[in-house]
């Protein structure tokens, strides 16, 4: 068989391109692909708990991307979790008593904030602080609760 040099070329094209896609893929996958930081602004929100959410998690409303989240960190006085996030300004139309909520998605579980609309006539700003928040569910507390539950009901039914 006799290869030419045409052929060679376009196997190693193929292969390149190949190489190309995959790293395009992972980089969607983990949400490390640039997102416009150039004409954002910022707001924070305040959890109980915020389980697995990591910076560079999705923001999103309505199920759109409308952010990121920027930073995460412990407020030493309150023991709080301070998600700090860019929303596009695009979306600077958000009501002042907008609500934040960590849900999971996918079945990796990456965690992501959802913001809910309020009904408010005041818009977020630079800086604003959304006050109405719903922490994140941590499965392995729920299966612990829902265990002690039956158990404890299990023994008051053997009484």
């Amino acid at each position: 068989m006799q290869h030419t040099h045409t052929q060679d070329t376009l196997v190693g094209l193929f292969v390149a391109f190949g190489i190309a896609g995959l790293f395009f893929l992972a980089l969607q996958v983990s949400n490390l692909s640039s997102f416009s930081n150039d004409d954002t602004y910022t707001v924070t929100a305040r959890f109980q708990n915020s389980g697995g959410l990591k910076p560079r998690a999705t923001v999103s409303s309505s199920g759109v991307k409308i952010g990121q989240v920027k930073s995460i960190s412990l407020d030493p006085k309150t023991f709080e979790s301070v998600v700090e996030m860019s929303i596009s300004s695009r979306f600077n139309t958000l009501p002042d008593d907008t609500s934040a909520s960590i849900f999971t998605a996918g079945l990796l579980g990456e965690q992501y904030v959802s913001l809910e609309a309020g009904g408010s006539d005041e818009l977020l700003k630079d800086g604003g602080k959304i006050e109405l928040t719903q922490s994140a569910i941590i499965l392995e507390k729920v299966i612990g609760q829902f265990l002690f539950k039956s158990a404890e009901e299990k023994a008051e039914g053997n009484k």
